[in-house]
């Protein structure tokens, strides 16, 4: 039953990752989009596994629109969209790279699409992690990029977006198996291959559900588990629900308790262009099944 859920998860995130594409535009507002991708999540029947990420230029991953953002998608950008959606707690997790009104960063889409087409072709229950990050390695060095070697695919679990195991975006020479239900996503980047923590977020998860003094961090923590639980969640969601100032005085203090915690962005640390793909798999009966794929 797990392994069906999984699959259903993965059947709307590739329809809505589709549907991202096709509203990506130049002068069109970040917030649009992520809401618009959070709105069709919940149109077909999934709910939210984290925000829908929105990553531009080097900004390599974990930036999501705040409550009021600002921003607007410009010519020559080049775009992450990563998104999750989970049949009760089972994950399907998704990415594609974008490039708006322009074709300089073709080559490095092609990098990343590329090291995880190759992945899906070589891949069987039998795959080393490192053979994965070999393959990954070698098609984005080909392309004269580098793979960014801290961050990397993961293991999935029930409401457990990153679980265990850890897949490599280069040869890191791990040979254990691969896990159940996991996601691989190379990131490939002209510069240093290496990515570094820039601003907050606005994206938070759950670290411990525990009691709380101050009267609005104990409402928007039972709030919090009863809709989230382990998973990732946007400071928007909260401020849209309960206003800007009761969601600022809760989580600051559900962050001084160590309750929640804050996700920072992660950027390249050369400040270069990044590109991303991702796709969500799982074994069964003995096969290894993209549950991401668009028909």
């Amino acid at each position: 039953m797990e392994i069906e859920k999984y699959i259903q998860a993965g059947k709307i995130a590739a329809k809505v990752l589709k549907f991202a594409s096709s509203i990506a535009k130049e002068n069109t507002p970040l917030l649009e989009i992520a809401e618009s991708i959070e709105e069709k999540i919940v149109e077909l029947g999934g709910k939210l596994a984290f925000p829908a990420n929105i990553c531009i230029n080097h900004i390599a991953a974990h930036d999501t629109p705040l409550h009021d953002d600002k921003r607007v998608l410009c010519k020559e950008d080049l775009v992450k969209i990563d998104i999750g959606v989970h049949i009760d707690g089972y994950i399907a997790d998704c990415a594609i790279s974008l490039q708006v009104n322009t074709n300089k960063h073709s080559k490095l889409i092609q990098a990343s699409e590329n090291a995880l087409d190759n992945v899906v072709k070589n891949l069987n229950p039998s795959t080393k992690l490192f053979e994965i990050g070999d393959i990954i390695e070698k098609e984005i060095t080909s392309l004269g990029f580098c793979p960014i070697r801290n961050l990397s695919g993961h293991e999935i679990d029930c409401y457990n977006l990153h679980a265990g195991l850890t897949i490599p975006n280069y040869n890191n020479r791990n040979k254990s198996l691969l896990p159940k239900a996991f996601a691989i996503e190379p990131f490939a980047t002209p510069g240093s291959g290496i990515v570094t923590e820039g601003k907050p977020s606005g994206i938070y998860m759950l670290l411990e559900a525990k009691p709380v003094r101050n009267v609005h961090a104990r409402e928007i923590l039972k709030f919090i588990v009863e809709n989230y639980k382990t998973l990732p969640f946007a400071k928007r969601w909260l401020v849209k629900k309960f206003g800007l100032l009761r969601t600022n005085l809760a989580l600051l203090a559900l962050e001084k308790e160590k309750i929640v915690k804050q996700f920072p962005t992660l950027v390249e640390r050369t400040k270069q262009p990044v590109s991303q793909k991702e796709h969500t798999f799982v074994i069964k009966e003995n096969k290894v099944i993209v549950t991401t794929l668009s028909d």
